[in-house]
């Protein structure tokens, strides 16, 4: 049996969201609003309706505990407010300023996601209303984005209908094609599924979209960990393609040589194993100083195979290129106060490949790669102290 038993009227214009907590409902508004009424008897409370945003609020949720609720909207801001007294606690701004679709919070409140209209989806610390971590999606909007229950990792949804899935450091873990057109909403069921033979937990996840599907999704944080390390070995091992190398060349700066090596047949495993002689008397490769140039690139190539089998630690990897770093940096000058675990960081709390570093801040004016925001100095010191670690490593595991 539905009956309807109450209706509520209060908005001026598209109401875009509703949320429930254990005492409250919250609605918010085309018209730059967030109301909250009581359950007991649907009566707007006291310091209802909360005003802040200058556009459009698209998203209302309230944290596990039900004592704030966080809005976004058009106006490029994530707002967390009491809801016991509408005060208002934190202002989020989205780095990008980019239009906030969607916001969620982790299971157990210490973090909240927002995700914008250009595709960068924002971790941010729940209990210092900090920034955490900053990523984006290739391509689309954000619409939808929803926790796991146990909080270990998180998916959103694009308007190109493509689904990705994060870990709590903001390291995409699997993306695919869900549905054909937008994604328009998903969420996980609270229950685990066991698989009955090796007690392995999976997690349903829902997801719809404007192709007329609602699609059920098995989820589990083991299986896509393993499948992204197994991805992230396919990249440094003989299983590649011929493909693969053309894309490896080009990336490379030898694009002028993918000719030369799909002439020859030339994948994964035969790339390994060039010699400089197979160079010169095979492929004709007649310039010594470019035979000597991809020598060198197929012995980092080598020496990148044996880092991934080793257990690379997750501090000698650079952010940008995801690959043990040869040559870390800083984007200002060394401090004290930025000094974690003996190892000197970026004042956006990083270190980078010197190389992957100079290209970034040559396109992104200035902007940190995992925060989206503008960096104090564009001057790059060598990170020595992380750089002698790097090394020490490699002595230990490359032998």
């Amino acid at each position: 049996m539905v009956k309807l038993i109450h209706t509520l009227a209060d908005h001026g214009d598209d109401v875009n969201c509703c949320a429930f907590s254990f005492s409250l409902l919250a609605t918010c508004s085309l018209d730059k609003t967030i109301r909250l009424y009581s359950l007991r008897d649907f009566t707007e409370l006291p310091h209802s309706p909360l005003k802040f945003h200058t556009y459009a609020v698209h998203c209302c949720c309230f944290s596990p505990s039900g004592h704030i609720l966080a809005s976004c909207s058009t106006d490029g801001t994530t707002v967390l407010w009491n809801t016991e007294n509408g005060q208002m606690l934190a202002v989020m701004e989205q780095p990008s300023g980019s239009p906030v679709r969607v916001c969620q919070f982790s299971p157990d409140s210490t973090c909240l996601a927002s995700g914008a209209a250009d595709g960068t989806v924002v971790l941010w610390n729940a209990q210092s209303y900090k920034l955490y971590r900053c990523g984006s999606v290739k391509d689309g909007s954000l619409a939808a984005c929803a926790f796991s229950p146990n909080g270990s990792f998180f998916v959103t949804g694009s308007s190109c209908g493509d689904l990705t899935v994060w870990d709590d450091k903001m390291r995409c873990l699997h993306s695919e094609k869900a549905h054909d057109l937008g994604i328009t909403c998903c969420d996980f069921s609270s229950q685990p599924v066991s698989d009955g033979e090796q007690g392995l937990q999976f997690f349903r996840l829902a997801s719809c979209g404007q192709d007329c599907q609602v699609k059920i999704w098995i989820v589990s944080f083991t299986h896509i960990l393993a499948r992204r390390t197994e991805h992230q070995l396919k990249q440094f091992t003989e299983d590649w393609s011929e493909e693969d190398v053309s894309t490896w060349l080009c990336a490379q700066d030898l694009k002028d040589l993918v000719g030369i090596f799909k002439m020859n047949n030339i994948d994964g495993k035969e790339l390994l194993n060039l010699t400089k002689e197979s160079l010169a008397d095979d492929l004709k490769i007649e310039s010594l100083g470019l035979r000597s140039k991809v020598l060198r690139k197929i012995e980092e190539l080598r020496t990148k195979v044996k880092s991934l089998s080793s257990g690379i630690p997750d501090e000698f990897i650079c952010p940008i290129t995801r690959e043990l770093m040869k040559d870390p940096v800083i984007a200002s000058e060394p401090s004290p106060c930025w000094v974690i675990l003996g190892y000197t960081l970026t004042s956006d709390g990083y270190s980078y490949e010197k190389e992957a570093m100079e290209n970034w801040i040559s396109k992104k004016k200035r902007t940190s790669p995992m925060t989206n925001l503008v960096l104090p100095s564009a001057v790059l010191t060598p990170n020595r102290t992380l750089k002698m670690a790097i090394n020490r490593w490699l002595e230990t595991h490359q032998k």
